[in-house]
């Protein structure tokens, strides 16, 4: 009965462990959507295509590189041989 008992208990508290760390990955995703909506990313200049500019949540771009602020996302637009991209117009709001 006390073997029972405990077993219940140790179970009862995996399951907690488990939710807790099912919300705490929801709660890191969450963050992470949120900072790409507001940041932005150049994807590189390849095969005489040029460099474009991203929001950071943009799906035409899905590169891993780091996240740009608004003022690098500016001086980014203002390079000759970088350009905003046409799915997500990253421009917007910036010039």
């Amino acid at each position: 009965m006390v073997e029972e008992y405990q077993a219940f208990q140790l179970e009862r508290t995996r399951a907690t462990i488990r939710e807790l760390e099912q919300q705490e990955e929801q709660e890191r995703r969450r963050r992470e959507a949120a900072r790409a909506q507001s940041s932005w990313k150049i994807k590189p200049k390849r095969a005489g295509r040029p460099a474009l500019l991203h929001r950071g949540a943009c799906k035409a771009y899905q590169g891993h590189a780091g996240y740009l602020n608004e003022m690098e996302a500016r001086t980014a637009l203002e390079e000759p041989d970088i350009g905003p991209c046409p799915v997500c117009t990253p421009q917007t709001g910036l010039t």
